[in-house]
């Protein structure tokens, strides 16, 4: 059997969580909830709970497989392992273009808050390469400036609901200024979009929710990792639940669901309801810190993924190199800094999150199918969790939006494609 050069075992269950925290905060705070008012309006809480729901589905299977195979890889890893390598492939693909899709997102999402107009492409593509050099040199160094950003976010997050609550509900809330939480409960305005404006808001808040993966992908680099990746997982989701919550139900309350779906800065927009101006320039340095710590957990993801197939030869074996004083997948993570920056200077946002969704759902129903499939002895969690997981991920799939489910089929099937031609052509 080959020998691969292996990884550093550094990460401790606190940098775990906290690179799980920085990849998901970000994205689902500063990026997420307007497309899911535009297209759910209040119904986006419902959206919400649905995705937290497969998002909790598929933790535990993610949860369950990486006890069982600690190493790099994530679902490409389990899927070869339990269901054969064309499905290895399939998820590890699906991993790879979503993901790189949500690096795009979350480069343009910094420059958008940090960058002067006119200057948002080009800062975004000084952020992917400043964060890909910060990889480059250790992983340890990721998970502290992660937990640096992570706790700037939350900062900031607790400046906005405090400054949104102080203000007094917006004019479109779909009852009246003085309704009552319970009123709200009973579900008064949370249908008026349809169920297909509901499921659609929950796949695009699906992609707020996938942060959890970057800890299931670095097995190879955690302490103890069947006790630590299971443990890490379920602790960074629930705590972002609960994050979302509250600042989704805040937003909603101050400044409604319509002008929360056109705004380029929405929780800037919370926090001046109320008249907190001095906190416009503070939350904008609180979504340039979180969409730089969502950047780089992702990019410590993605390398790793690409390592573990270029092992396979799923992708070209020269990206299996691991750097011989840092201990990180060099090659893979310089050619991904020169891809995310190409899509950067090309990119919608919205379209992005759209094209990640369709990647990642996709790459969670593989990994759904593979934990099905676990034998007892190593089983955590009730198979019909893997069957609503799987059926939820096909269900958001199907009601993203169709330019993004287009391209995201296009683009799997040129990497399905590519990949029968190489195995055809060494046979």
């Amino acid at each position: 059997m080959t020998q691969h050069p292996s990884l550093s075992r550094r990460l401790r269950l606190g940098d775990a969580v906290v690179i799980g925290l920085g990849s998901m905060i970000g994205a689902g705070v500063f990026a997420a909830f307007a497309p899911a008012a535009a297209a759910a309006g209040w119904g986006l809480l419902v959206g919400l709970v649905l995705a937290a729901i497969i998002a909790y589905c598929n933790a535990t299977a993610s949860a369950q497989l990486a006890a069982q195979y600690p190493s790099s890889g994530g679902t490409y890893l389990y899927g070869r392992e339990r269901l054969g390598e064309w499905w290895g492939f399939a998820a590890g693909w699906s991993f790879v273009i979503g993901k790189t899709a949500s690096c795009a997102a979350m480069a343009l999402t910094f420059a958008a808050y940090a960058a002067p107009a006119g200057w948002e492409k080009p800062v975004a593509a000084l952020a992917v390469a400043a964060l890909v050099a910060v990889n480059y040199v250790g992983v340890t160094r990721t998970a502290s400036l992660t937990r640096m950003l992570v706790v700037a976010s939350l900062l900031v997050l607790a400046v906005v609901v405090a400054a949104g609550l102080s203000a007094p509900p917006g004019s479109d809330l779909p009852v009246s200024a003085g309704a009552t939480a319970g009123s709200l409960a009973a579900g008064s305005g949370l249908l008026d979009a349809g169920l297909y404006g509901i499921l659609q808001s929950a796949g695009l808040l699906f992609f707020a929710f996938a942060g959890y993966a970057r800890i299931a992908t670095m097995g190879e680099e955690v302490r103890d990792p069947a006790r630590t990746i299971p443990r890490a997982i379920l602790t960074a989701l629930g705590i972002v639940v609960g994050i979302y919550v509250v600042v989704a139900v805040v937003s909603l309350r101050t400044i409604g669901p319509q002008r929360l779906a056109v705004s380029a800065a929405p929780l800037v927009d919370v926090a001046t309801a109320g008249g907190w101006d001095w906190t416009a320039p503070v939350v904008q340095v609180g979504a340039a810190a979180a969409s730089l710590g969502a950047l780089l957990a992702l990019i410590a993801g993605i390398g790793r993924t690409s390592l573990a197939m270029a092992r396979e030869g799923d992708l070209p074996r020269p990206l299996a190199a691991v750097h011989p004083r840092y201990r990180v997948p060099h090659r893979a993570e310089l050619l991904l800094g020169a891809v995310v920056i190409s899509v950067v200077l090309v990119a919608d946002l919205r379209g992005a999150i759209a094209f990640s969704s369709f990647g990642v759902l996709l790459y969670y129903f593989v990994a759904n199918l593979a934990a099905f499939g676990q034998d007892r002895s190593v089983r955590r969690f009730p198979r019909w969790l893997q069957v609503l997981g799987m059926a939820g991920c096909l269900l958001l799939v199907a009601t993203l939006p169709p330019l993004g489910i287009a391209a995201g089929i296009a683009v799997l099937a040129v990497g399905l494609g590519g990949r029968l031609l190489v195995r055809r052509g060494s046979t």
